[in-house]
């Protein structure tokens, strides 16, 4: 089985005996029955319902560990001690190395080891110390590989990554797909932005969400716009190896693909690829 060490995760820990009620009130999945060992997709909102942070929520007895990005760990850290008040709860950036195993049919033993939430081919996500991570990988009888291994294989799932697929502050969780991989649980209580995102869930046309696409050649600039025919459509994300994701507007697609017009970014012609886990109407599918 291979696996490969993710530098550019962080993990905080939140304790103390208000932690479970206190996340519980705060993020989008619920987490309130959530047992030992096992994790959540989860995202903290503005309270107009977008994206400021998103993680993995992980039971550990009576403390919860948060996969999440290292760029914004500190960020994060200051955003939930600012919702601490009262609340008995200690949150603290660890030292806490995180590693992907993403394939074999076997869960890796580890002290703290979870199952991916957000597609079965995501393999488990292990938390261990830094110094000793690769000695114990390799001991477990893991094949290291380069990150950028997990990379090419979360793009060709068609799974977002903050950051480089959506910006944060600025993207709906229905727009970074979390209703689609298990991030967000609609019948839990509240949660912050909780409203909108349940009217987006209810109500309305979700126009714009990241899919994956794909390309021959060079890719195009991360970030890049995309078009349709001559008409913006939305921004390219991150890519390799001919396969990539770019958060759309799905209905300009639509419109455009029965016009027959070309799908593009930086002058590179892009197809759409559906995802094995896309439960909404896809461009081009009525065609």
């Amino acid at each position: 089985m291979q696996a490969a060490i993710l530098p550019e995760r962080a993990v905080l820990r939140i304790s103390g005996d208000d932690a479970r009620h206190f996340l519980q009130n705060l993020v989008t999945n619920d987490i309130e029955k959530l047992p030992s060992g096992e994790a959540r997709f989860a995202a903290l909102l503005t309270p107009q319902g977008k994206i400021l942070f998103d993680f993995f929520v992980i039971v550990r007895g009576n403390e919860f560990l948060l996969d999440a990005p290292k760029a914004s760990a500190a960020e994060l850290t200051k955003r939930l001690r600012f919702y601490k008040l009262r609340a008995k709860v200690d949150i603290d950036e660890t030292n806490f190395t995180v590693a992907v195993v993403f394939d074999g049919q076997q869960k890796p033993h580890f002290d703290i080891a979870f199952t991916d939430p957000r597609h079965k081919q995501l393999g488990t996500r292990i938390v261990l110390p830094p110094a000793e991570a690769e000695n114990n990988l390799r001991t477990a009888g893991l094949a290291l590989v380069d990150a950028g291994e997990w990379q090419k294989h979360r793009i060709a799932l068609g799974i977002p990554e903050g950051g480089k697929d959506f910006v944060y502050g600025d993207t709906f969780p229905h727009e970074a797909d979390m209703d689609q991989l298990g991030g967000v649980d609609f019948r839990k209580g509240c949660f912050i932005g909780q409203e909108v995102v349940s009217r987006m869930q209810h109500k309305t046309v979700v126009r714009t969400r990241v899919v994956p696409v794909a390309f021959d050649g060079a890719p195009p600039a991360q970030g890049a716009e995309v078009k349709i025919g001559e008409r913006a459509a939305g921004t390219f994300g991150s890519s390799i190896d001919g396969r990539g994701l770019a958060k759309l507007r799905l209905d300009r697609v639509e419109d455009g693909l029965k016009a027959n017009e070309t799908l593009s970014a930086g002058g590179i012609t892009l197809s759409l690829v559906k995802p094995d886990w896309a439960k909404f109407p896809f461009p081009g599918e009525s065609a």
